[in-house]
């Protein structure tokens, strides 16, 4: 899988918006600043994440950002799929209409059953998990293993 720079950041703007003491605005400068992400790419990461109604904005002396519902209700998966739209893709199209034929023809199930694994961990984890380092224990366990570290 390909996490995009995006997507990461996407995330870690959201985390940190999840942070904020009393869920009051936060300044766009202030976020890229506390996440080390450029400016001007957040500004466009922001936009993003408005148009799929998971910040809300405002302007003026008192504005900023805020998350737009509970950071408990806000899953990776949403925050990736709002950025870079699917989880998993084949060629651009959706794992259960690629058609193989012959021996290839069980790739499509592979495809499935990589997009359900994505899935299983993406839609599981909230930004409140995050940011409360609460990840959910099947989460812990698939990383307690030493081959979830291993590079390959």
């Amino acid at each position: 899988m390909h996490i995009t720079a995006k997507a990461d950041y996407a995330v870690r703007t959201l985390v940190e918006l999840a942070a904020v003491d009393g869920g009051g605005p936060a300044k766009a400068e202030a976020l890229a600043v506390a996440q080390g992400i450029p400016h001007k790419f957040l500004e466009s990461v922001l936009s993003d994440l408005r148009r799929a109604d998971l910040v809300r904005s405002r302007r003026g002396p008192d504005g900023g950002y805020w998350l737009a519902r509970d950071a408990s209700d806000i899953s990776v998966a949403d925050v990736m799929r709002a950025i870079d739209g699917p989880l998993a893709s084949v060629r651009g199209q959706r794992p259960e209409d690629a058609e193989y034929s012959g021996p290839a023809e069980p790739l499509t199930r592979v495809w499935l059953a990589v997009r359900a694994n994505l899935r299983s961990v993406l839609e599981s984890v909230s930004l409140a998990d995050i940011v409360d380092d609460d990840l959910p224990n099947f989460v812990n366990e698939l990383i307690s293993e030493p081959a979830a570290w291993a590079r390959r």
